[in-house]
């Protein structure tokens, strides 16, 4: 942490902090050390007096943005109201201007040049986000919550960054530190000054501490999966043979004729992407080519990517056709399955007097070629039978059951969970060499690197080139 604020740039910085869109509003915001000295050289009151420094913090200001490069006269820009935050009482604990003009592109880009001429810099991504977290005002869990709820595609998502903002990872981290901390003081004291500080008994009493907290972090652990495929959604691939109706199912979970299609097989030569929701969950859809052996090499190259989609996946629909005998090329796809997780569906079951594939044939293909126990729907694109079927399907396979509720912690974060485990090592090892007795002096090294690990989750223990990583995420102006 400490190598990070060596490295803290304290100027001012500016940025449109609202959608480049047009607008009946557009919010720039400026915050650093001059703020309130540079945004008085574009600001004039009602009686075109440059007065904004005269007025008190946490005030909001009425006025115009008045461009001054004309020595002969003053042009407005726009008329604005201005928020003036003192430090440390603002996001981010620096002097913190914002600027509420008219939404225009135009004109936002405008008064952000004038910030720029007076002596404004323009803000990286999340810098402000930044500033707050290396001011002290937030965790790194909470920078980190911040972006989640600006980027949050459901109610799940949105309920966990909040909890997270509200400091609830923050504290668990915490309380499990400082467990760690008193452990490895007691041991270093003992080391220290063994008159007063004696180990007799200590191993055991380490090992009743460091167990029910192995215990808590698994418990998050248990989360990170569900939490991830929640928040994130699922990568989910359509594969099939031509005309199975691939490019319907996903008009079908899109609401909208996103995919062409017609009777004629091979329509589909790329791969098309959606977001979809699906109940509570996401999923982000590919639409692929029909598979099969061609002699077309535009379409085989749409073949290829469609194989290679799978591999990619978290989640494969395999869409068939039951008015079509299997062949070696439903051979070939079921192959490709394999080790994924796969629901099939059985489409055109309205065309019941055409049926030629049945529930049976199709567990027992899996089952023979990929070894897999698979879902079966039937389906019909025509009629939309089947949809929710899939719902509870794509559930059952990727869902524990209900959302927990809102008091409990879910990890919704790659990095949170990476760290966790690493911690969770850490304290294993430290049971191991109790079960060993090893010295206690040895204790300490496994104890640090949990400490540091977990402290790597909410900022304590960071470097430039993570915080650089995270906050390089973030939209403009937040």
């Amino acid at each position: 942490m400490s190598s990070v604020l060596n490295n803290f740039k304290n100027d001012t910085i500016c940025a449109i902090a609202t959608a480049m869109s047009d607008a009946g509003i557009g919010i720039i915001r400026v915050s650093g050390s001059r703020a309130l000295e540079i945004c008085d050289k574009i600001y004039c009151s009602a009686k075109m007096e440059h007065d904004l420094k005269d007025h008190k913090p946490n005030t909001i200001v009425y006025g115009y943005i008045c461009d001054e490069s004309n020595d002969s006269e003053n042009i407005i820009v726009d008329e604005v109201m201005i928020s003036y935050m003192k430090a440390p009482h603002s996001y981010t604990r620096e002097d913190v201007i914002e600027i509420n003009s008219h939404g225009g592109m135009l004109v936002m880009n405008q008064i952000l040049l004038l910030l720029l001429e007076k002596g404004c810099r323009l803000a990286e991504p999340g810098e402000f986000t930044k500033r707050a977290f290396l001011n002290g005002r937030i965790d790194l869990t909470k920078a980190e919550a911040i972006m989640d709820v600006i980027s949050a595609q459901n109610n799940f998502a949105l309920e966990s960054s909040r909890s997270q903002l509200q400091g609830k990872m923050y504290e668990k981290i915490k309380s499990f530190r400082e467990k760690i901390l008193y452990q490895m003081a007691f041991i270093e004291s003992a080391l220290d000054d063994p008159e007063n500080y004696d180990l007799e008994g200590f191993p055991e009493k380490l090992r009743n501490t460091i167990t029910p907290l192995i215990s808590d972090i698994e418990h998050l652990l248990e989360t990170a999966d569900e939490g991830l495929i929640r928040k994130d959604g699922i990568k989910t691939v359509i594969v099939g043979k031509p005309n199975a109706g691939k490019s319907s199912l996903l008009n079908m979970l899109t609401g909208n004729e996103r995919a062409i299609v017609t009777d004629i097989a091979g329509t589909t030569r790329d791969i098309i992407e959606e977001t979809v929701r699906l109940g509570d969950i996401i999923l982000h859809v590919i639409d692929t080519a029909g598979i099969r052996n061609t002699e077309d090499i535009i379409e085989k190259i749409g073949v290829d990517k469609a194989k290679s989609k799978i591999q990619e996946a978290d989640l494969v629909l395999y869409i068939m056709d039951s008015t079509s005998d299997i062949d070696e090329e439903d051979k070939e796809i079921i192959s490709l399955c394999k080790d994924k997780k796969t629901i099939v569906l059985l489409n055109k079951d309205d065309l019941i007097e055409n049926i030629k594939v049945t529930y049976d044939m199709i567990l027992d293909m899996f089952s023979e070629v990929a070894n897999l126990n698979v879902p079966v729907i039937k389906t019909s694109m025509l009629n939309g039978n089947g949809l929710e079927e899939l719902k509870k399907s794509v559930t059952d396979l990727f869902l524990n059951g209900d959302i927990v509720p809102k008091q409990e912690i879910y990890i919704t974060n790659l990095r949170h969970k990476d760290l966790l485990n690493q911690a969770l090592v850490s304290l294993k090892l430290v049971i191991d060499s109790i079960d060993k007795n090893i010295s206690e002096d040895f204790y300490t090294v496994d104890l640090t690197e949990s400490y540091a690990k977990l402290g790597e989750i909410i900022g304590e223990e960071v470097g430039d080139d993570l915080v650089e990583e995270i906050f390089s995420k973030f939209c403009m102006g937040k």
